[in-house]
Order: structure tokens, then sequence, then C-alpha cells
């Protein structure tokens, strides 16, 4: 054996397989020309962050609109930040948002393909594989450096204004000998599996971003750590090897991530491997005091995938909301597909913005409310009772002890109206939109028109009490108000009051926003005559009973 194959069976002995192993057993993928592969790789260490879910989704359209495959990695080779079931939450929230996985972790447990294992902390032995092979050819060595030679470096380089970093003449063991490295060993010190960088930083890394277009960068000429000294790879170097041997094509990840793409480049140079195409995507942003910053786990709730669950928004919604932000043409596709699933979406992504694009929660809520308001009366109860019951344990009581009674409330403007209301964009809302139709919620209020007296208020009251009837429709329930309105000195006819406003305390529709009042304690609500024929004649009459004794006061 030469020196290096000394040297690569004295730092991984119990590694017998070779690379061509792994070739064998990670063939090429049987897909259709032109399918993309795709993969969202995140790391355990929190919640699913929104960042997170868009990225995954501009993976998962990308795959579906090549006939391809998005599959799932979980990247937890950093064990003191991982946090107890960050997987669960992070894959579960996929799904929650219909982020359809081909194969990976497809729930919180359990994994699917032929790929696997799909969990970076089960790879271990094939990336030492890997590494033994790049020491066996003089392109990797250890570094027995302590974090105190390592900091003196930086101290150095930083008083000579040298850029910072293990590589050339401060990369102190990068031509270390076998022996050299066995007299170590031997004393029991831990060490690294450095890269042997073969860049020039004066040379150019040129790239072609999907998304950016050309990025020159300088060459990558960092020795850095591929093997940490428990054996564990880093990001850079198990991220190469995995996207080779699950036959990545496309690589798209933050933007945060451009920096770092020369270390990949080089890696897949020196393991020959072909390189992936590479989108970096720019993040999410959120405007603070007049000033664009990204948007922050720490500030923001909304950075929190969970937040928009304990909102209530429907996961369709948030997703087309984060599309507008994907796809600069996909809004006027929505507009001549407006019934169309969005997965039908050509995606390209030459037509996603190069910068970050700002978080509109109110263009979220129009979005939202367009979604809700194609819902009928049955799934409205059906996905409200569904969120109540996780995060507002009285409401899902309410809604339940009677569902049909439910259920008629959401179908007012709902069922069968030619154009829905579109007043609800999350289910938190719902409880305070419909206070009025639940006498557990509903508060009375008497704040009367400005141009209606108490007296006017009494006796039109007291006046409709003894002519409602709550078989009639819109029409005979509205000319009732009409027939009144001259008794009191008011106009029967909008059109009327508008011509001679002079000649009447006001119009027949004021008296129905008095009487919208006395029912429902607001002025603006859905059709009236349809609430009451909820409400029904007994609590509609006890509800306008009240509001005359207020007015006798």
């Amino acid at each position: 054996m030469n020196e290096y194959e000394l040297l690569a069976e004295l730092l991984l002995p119990d590694i017998k397989q070779t690379p061509d192993y792994y070739e064998n057993m990670y063939p090429e993928r049987n897909l259709p020309e032109g399918a993309k592969v795709t993969r969202v790789a995140p790391s355990p260490t929190g919640y699913l962050h929104l960042g997170t879910l868009f990225t995954s989704l501009v993976n998962r359209i990308t795959a579906t609109t090549s006939n391809g495959i998005f599959f799932t990695r979980i990247e937890d080779t950093d064990k003191k930040r991982e946090v107890e079931g960050g997987i669960e939450d992070i894959i579960d929230g996929l799904n929650r948002f219909g982020i359809t996985i081909d194969e990976g972790f497809i729930n919180g447990t359990n994994e699917s393909g032929d790929y696997g294992p799909y969990q970076q902390s089960k790879r271990a032995e094939i990336y030492q594989t890997y590494v033994k092979d790049l020491i066996k050819k003089g392109l990797a060595y250890p570094c027995f450096c302590t974090a105190e030679e390592l900091e003196a470096v930086r101290e150095i380089q930083e008083a000579n204004k040298i850029r910072t970093g293990y590589h050339g003449e401060y990369a102190k063991h990068r031509n270390i000998t076998y022996a050299e490295a066995k007299e170590l060993i031997d004393k029991g010190l831990p060490f690294v599996i450095r890269l042997k960088s073969q860049g020039n930083e004066e040379n150019k890394a040129v790239f072609e971003d999907m998304i950016k277009g050309k990025i020159e960068m300088p060459q990558n000429d960092e020795d850095f750590v591929l093997l940490k000294s428990d054996g564990i790879p880093t990001y850079h170097f198990a991220h190469a090897i995995d996207d080779h041997l699950m036959h990545t094509t496309h690589v798209m990840r933050g933007d945060e991530w451009i920096s770092s793409t020369p270390k990949h480049i080089e890696l897949f140079k020196l393991l020959g491997f072909k390189q992936p195409k590479y989108a970096h995507v720019s993040p999410i942003m959120k405007l603070d005091n007049g000033a664009k910053r990204k948007i922050s786990k720490r500030k923001d709730p909304e950075a929190a995938v969970h937040f928009f669950i304990e909102e209530g928004y429907e996961a369709v919604s948030v997703i087309e909301y984060l599309m507008t932000i994907a796809a600069s043409d996909f809004e006027d596709w929505r507009r001549a597909n407006p019934d169309t699933d969005y997965k039908e979406f050509k995606f390209n992504l030459k037509k996603m913005s190069v910068s970050g694009a700002l978080f509109d929660q109110n263009k979220l809520n129009d979005i939202s409310k367009i979604k809700v308001s194609k819902l009928n009366s049955a799934e409205v109860y059906e996905k409200i009772t569904e969120w109540a019951k996780e995060f507002d344990n009285e409401f899902y009581n309410i809604l339940t002890k009677n569902p049909d009674y439910s259920k008629s409330v959401f179908a007012i403007d709902r069922d069968n109206a030619s154009k829905p209301r579109k007043d609800i964009a999350k289910w938190n809302e719902v409880k305070e939109y419909y206070s009025y139709m639940f006498k557990e919620t509903y508060e009375s209020c008497f704040e009367l028109p400005e141009n209606i007296c108490k007296k006017d208020a009494f006796d039109f009251l007291s006046e409709y009490a003894k002519v409602y009837d709550e078989n009639d429709d819109r029409q005979a329930w509205f000319d009732k108000i009409k027939e009144i309105a001259p008794k009191l000195n008011f106009a029967s006819d909008t059109k009327e009051y508008k011509a001679n406003p002079e000649n009447f305390k006001g119009s027949a529709g004021d008296l129905s926003t008095l009487l919208r009042i006395a029912i429902t304690g607001r002025k603006n609500t859905p059709d009236l005559c349809s609430i009451m024929q909820v409400l029904g004649k007994d609590e509609s009459l006890d509800r306008i009973n009240n509001a005359i004794k207020f007015c006798e006061e």
C-alpha cells in the first residue's frame, strides 16, 4: 500500500466497502426524460418554518410539473441542536399543507423509498466509505488541531488582515504523513478529517443559478471539515454524497447557501459526481420600520407555520398565497382558471423573483376569503369544528350541540348564493363573526342609527313585531318594512328618499338597519331575513321585544 492507502486504513479501519458498492446499490432512477428529482432536507432543530414550507412548495411543484420525484431527507448531523419531536413537526406540517411527499420521510416516523435511509445519522458508514476513498487519493487528511490552536490561527489572520480560515500555509496538517498521524493517534489525540482543497481563490467558481442567473465567486481553497471527530459528517459533505446517491437533479434551497456553493462544486468535482443544477430561493421578507429584513423566528409569529394553523387558515389558502410569491405569472393563471387545482399550474423557476418578496398578510386574507367563500355550509361546519376542537373547545361545544342548526347558520348567503360573501379569512374569526347566532355568545347592543330617535324606533319595532311572519321570503319580509315606513314619515322607496331627502326622516333601508341592530346588535350582517328564519320566530321576537323595552327607557 502507498502512503495515502496506509493513512486511509489507519483512520478508518472498519470501513470495508468501496464507493462502487453504493453506486450499485443506488442505481439511476427510471424516470421519463426531463423529469426533475427534487428534495427538501430540513434539520429537526425546531418547528416548521415558513421558509421551509415555501422552499418545499417550490421543490414539490417543480417535480410535479416535470413528472419527477420530490423526496424528504432529514439532515440531523447536528445532534446538539436537535429538538425532540422535530422530525414529526416538520414532516406532519408538510403533509398538513398538502405538500405530497413521493419518498423519504412520509410522516414523522416512517420513511419509504429505494434510496434510503433518508436520515443522515443512519448513513454514517456510507459517508465514511467516500471519505476513505478521498484519503486514498490524497484528497483528504486528518487534522489534530485543537479549538485553541484554531482560535490562535484566526487571531493571527485577523491581526495581519488575512482572510480567516483553514487554508494554505495555515492548514497545519495538510501534508501530514502516515507516520506522523499514527504517532498522534497512538497518543489518543482526537482528529477530524478535512478536504485537501485543490482550489485557488484567484480563480472563479462559475455556475448558472436557475433563478438568479450566472454567478461567479472565488473558488474554494479552504480545507473544510468532512468528518467530525465523532465520525459524523458535516452538512457540506453529507449533502453531496446524498444528492449524488439519491440522484437529485435540482438542488433548490435558500439563498443563504450561495456562499457555500463553491465548496459544493469542488466536492462534486473531486468525488467524480455529476453536479446538480442549483436554484437559490430568496427569503420571504418583512418590513420593519421601513426597512426590509428576513422574516425572523424570534420576531415574527408568522415565521412558524403553526401560526397559520392556530389562526385557522385553510392550508390551501396559505399555499395559494405562497404560489403568488413563487411565480410572477401565477395570479394571471389563477384568474383564467379560478377553480383549477394549483398543482395544474405549469411552474417555471425562471418566473421566480431574484429578490425576496414581502410577506403580505392582507393579501393572504384576501386569497383565503375567496377560498372559504367557495365552501358549502357542510364543508364549513366540518372544517370549523375540526379547528375549534383543537384550539377553541368552548366554541366546539357550542357548534356541536346542534349540528343542523350550526350548518343552517353557515348556509346563510352561502348555499345556493350566486355571489357568496367573502367575509371569513380564517376560522378564528368565525366565533366573533357569527356570535349573534348563538345564545352563548350573543350580546345585545342597541346603538340606534343617527337619524332614528327612540320614539320612532319604539313605534317601528312595535308595528313590525305584529306583522312578522317567519315564512315570508325576502321580498315579502322587506315589503312589510316598506308598508310601515310612511306611517313614521320614512320613505318606502330609496329613490324617493334620495330625490327629496328633506321631506323624510329617512328611508325603509334605515328602518331595516334598525331591525338588524335589534336582532344582531350590528349594522352589517349577512341577509337579515335569513338570519331571522334561522334564529326562529320566538328568538327573533324576543330580541325585538328587548329592543322595544330599551326604547321605552
